[in-house]
């Protein structure tokens, strides 16, 4: 939902008085996002949690981002996105107190009941024009999880792999919808 219509920067997304909501920005309009549902955080947590300890087990390097960090994927006007959960390889990982400046390696986003599967669509296809390398949709309704790449999407029927990003990580789709019965 649209809640102003004039033109907003990254830096005046990141000093909105918290008010409780998250917003995104898509080429410099504000959107609010709905809070998720349980089964939308359930599952985002324990993908994004398995992400992570993997990364420490196997010391790939990297950093692993939840829901609530902003990317910044694009500039004039200015697009700030919030994937469900984010991996940024050792190589591309800087500090920053605010956005994070750049596209994340792998954005994952999981489809809640109040996004429409158009609509990540797009925002997939904007991840991916801005740099990223993958993005995984899960969508617990259809049970359904695809890897989206410039190169193309894969339906993923059994068990998610990236091992380009996180060699030797795997989920099955029963391990990822298993907070969804």
């Amino acid at each position: 939902m649209t809640v102003d219509t004039r033109v907003f920067t990254a830096d005046e997304l990141f000093e909105l008085p918290d008010d409780g909501s998250r917003y995104e920005l898509v080429e410099g309009e504000l959107r609010k996002m709905s809070p998720s549902g349980a089964d939308h955080s359930a599952i985002t947590l324990l993908i994004a949690a398995r992400i992570l300890s993997h990364v420490e087990h196997h010391r790939l390097g990297g950093r692993v981002y939840g829901a609530d960090a902003g990317f910044v994927v694009s500039r004039n006007p200015d697009t700030v996105l919030a994937p469900d959960a984010a991996y940024v390889s050792p190589e591309r990982v800087v500090g920053s107190p605010r956005f994070f400046p750049r596209p994340p390696d792998l954005a994952v986003e999981v489809v809640s009941p109040s996004d429409r599967f158009s609509e990540v669509v797009v925002k997939t296809r904007t991840y991916l024009r801005a740099g990223t390398r993958a993005v995984v949709i899960v969508d617990p309704a259809s049970r359904l999880v695809q890897v989206h790449r410039t190169s193309g999407v894969t339906d993923i029927t059994e068990t998610l792999t990236l091992d380009d990003l996180l060699p030797g990580w795997s989920m099955t789709l029963d391990d990822i919808f298993t907070t969804a019965r």
